[in-house]
């Protein structure tokens, strides 16, 4: 064989070589990589790791629907002390801040021109009965005629109207309590003038006393007459139970809410009107019901769904909802009891994505 043979054999070679490596490599370079991981002590790479999460195994609950609203302390009955007529006080007879019975006397005007007005009709009475006596004599007699006699009626009626006008005013002159109550300050002494627009004293009466709250319309019809509703007061520990009384019958339109109010004892008067009320109203109660924490909920377009935990990852479930709480919401549709729910980090799982629990929670706790 001649040299340019054996060159041509050469090269022929390192053709079919290069075309070889060209071919293999992109099969062999996977195992090229691993054996220099392997080689430089870095462990191959693994699946996706496992997400760590907390977990709660839905066991019955109880679950009560509750309204938080607002309120103020209202007294039973309160209005502003004023005399029906002008004049000078005279009198004043309670002491501030004392207890009054309907009906007591607590101011006077001077009345004594009314006073001197009524005695001379009184006089005056006198006298026309004494001629209405005589005449009905003299009509039985046939003496006088019937015209006449009417005549010293109608005269006697007169009078006992122009009686009955004067002691109405006397006692407009007079300003008496309209129920039983407690006085407040006076702003008025003896001596001064008065119109009716003066006003003398608050009389108030707190012993029982209303709260008045608003709810959501959508409640409106779930509230009636006898409802029994809870209150607190700020700085007082203890909860007062109330009953509603009254309902406003229509909505208002501005807040979109009705106006309700409840009625409480206040037997020792221990509440006082015109204090805030925090106002806990319970509408239903379930019991057994699959109640879930609020935070393991995820909204999307088509409904809402949970995460619940089987063979060591995550499976996305449907669910229905129903009543809500504060930290609560029931799920009327698509989980059990036993199913263990997947609470923490739900934003993060993907379906069938393995899951570590590394604690579980309690009733929801």
């Amino acid at each position: 064989m001649t040299s340019r043979k054996k060159l041509r054999v050469v090269l022929y070679a390192i053709v079919f070589f290069g075309l070889l490596v060209i071919v293999a490599y992109p099969k062999v370079r996977p195992l090229l990589a691993e054996g220099t991981n392997t080689q430089s002590g870095n462990p191959s790479p693994r699946g996706p790791q496992a997400l760590n999460v907390q977990g709660m195994i839905i066991t019955p609950q109880r679950m009560s629907e509750l309204i938080n609203s607002t309120g103020t302390l209202l007294s039973d009955e309160e209005t502003d002390l004023a005399f029906e007529t002008s004049g000078r006080i005279v009198g004043i007879y309670f002491e501030e801040g004392s207890r009054v019975q309907e009906g007591d006397l607590m101011a006077k005007i001077n009345d004594r021109p009314l006073q001197a007005q009524l005695q001379r009709l009184k006089a005056q009475k006198r006298l026309v009965e004494e001629r209405e006596f005589r005449q009905r004599s003299l009509l039985e007699r046939d003496a006088i005629s019937q015209e006449s006699y009417d005549q010293v009626v109608t005269e006697l009626q007169v009078i006992e109207a122009d009686i009955s006008l004067v002691e109405a005013r006397i006692a407009e002159t007079e300003l008496r309590a309209p129920f039983d109550g407690i006085v407040g300050l006076r702003y008025l002494s003896e001596g001064s003038n008065v119109t009716p627009n003066t006003k003398i004293a608050r009389l108030v009466k707190k012993q029982p006393l209303k709260i008045e709250f608003s709810v959501p319309e959508r409640y409106s019809g779930q509230i009636y007459e006898g409802f029994p509703i809870g209150f607190r007061i700020d700085g007082i520990a203890d909860t007062f139970n109330a009953s509603v009384y009254a309902v406003e019958p229509k909505i208002d339109i501005r807040t979109r809410t009705v106006v309700v109010r409840a009625r409480y004892p206040n037997i020792n008067e221990e509440l006082h009107p015109g204090r805030f009320a925090g106002i806990t109203l319970q509408l239903s109660e379930i019991n057994n019901a699959v109640a879930v924490p609020t935070e393991a909920i995820i909204p999307e377009m088509e409904g809402e769904r949970v995460f619940v935990y089987r063979s060591g990852r995550a499976q996305s479930v449907n669910v229905r909802t129903g009543l809500r709480t504060e930290s609560l919401i029931q799920v009327v549709e698509g989980l059990e009891f036993g199913d263990t729910l997947l609470t923490t980090g739900v934003m993060q799982l993907r379906p069938n994505a393995p899951v570590d629990i590394y604690h579980f929670m309690e009733n929801g706790n």
